[in-house]
């Protein structure tokens, strides 16, 4: 009896050990397995830390290298604008010196013309004094009792319209007789002596003088009494 006694407790003893034994290989390779997802889990952390500095090593290089460029473009830019702004004030400086080249231009062009036609047109009135001259002669010689005569008339006529067209012209004869000499204006070629007229004065007029406009065509032929 007892030895079948101890024959059951011994199977149990073994069933125990045998459970024990069990469940000590279960929680060894739980341990390992553990132990596997921890290092694997070290890994992962370890590789997304990697991962995040290699993404934010890339992103700053990414970042300095768009400054870069960046800078560069704004220099490029600049140095750009620079020169189209000293191309802007060299044309406008250009420009400048052509307008006022032109503005003289138009005045010395405007000048030489004016000048050009009061030289033409004094040379056409020196050249028609000579006509003036003759007919003024001519109308001198008439007798008194001549001088209703159609001739006559028709000289007087036509000395009145030349005088007419030289007044239109800007042609005036020049005062003399009476007048103080003057240089400019008189030619004296003969003195002679008055005790009526003031020394220096115009006493007789042999040929009359012209002035277009201020500008003497002919001077006055002149006797001057000292």
């Amino acid at each position: 009896m007892a030895a079948k006694n101890d024959n059951k407790q011994t199977a149990k003893e073994k069933e125990l050990d045998k459970n024990i034994a069990d469940e000590t290989k279960d929680a060894k390779e739980a341990c390992e397995e553990t132990k596997e997802e921890c290092k694997a889990a070290d890994a992962e952390e370890d590789c997304c830390e990697n991962i995040e500095d290699s993404e934010t090593t890339a992103s700053e290089a990414e970042d300095s290298k768009e400054a870069s460029k960046g800078g560069a473009f704004s220099k490029f830019k600049k140095e750009k604008k620079d020169k189209k702004d000293e191309q802007i004030a060299e044309l406008n400086d250009r420009l400048i010196r052509n307008m006022a080249e032109f503005e003289n231009f138009r005045k010395r062009t405007d000048r030489e013309k004016s000048e050009m036609f009061e030289n033409g047109a004094r040379s056409v009135v020196e050249k028609l004094l000579p006509v003036v001259d003759n007919f003024e002669r001519g109308l001198a010689s008439i007798p008194d009792e001549d001088k209703e005569t159609p001739v006559a008339k028709g000289m007087d006529m036509i000395y009145k319209q030349i005088l007419k067209v030289f007044e239109d012209m800007g042609v005036t004869a020049i005062e003399a007789v009476g007048k103080e000499f003057n240089p400019d204006f008189h030619n004296a070629v003969m003195h002679g002596e008055d005790e009526e007229l003031g020394e220096n004065i115009v006493s007789e007029e042999f040929q009359k003088g012209y002035m277009y406009h201020e500008k003497v065509v002919r001077h006055s032929m002149v006797k001057v009494v000292n």
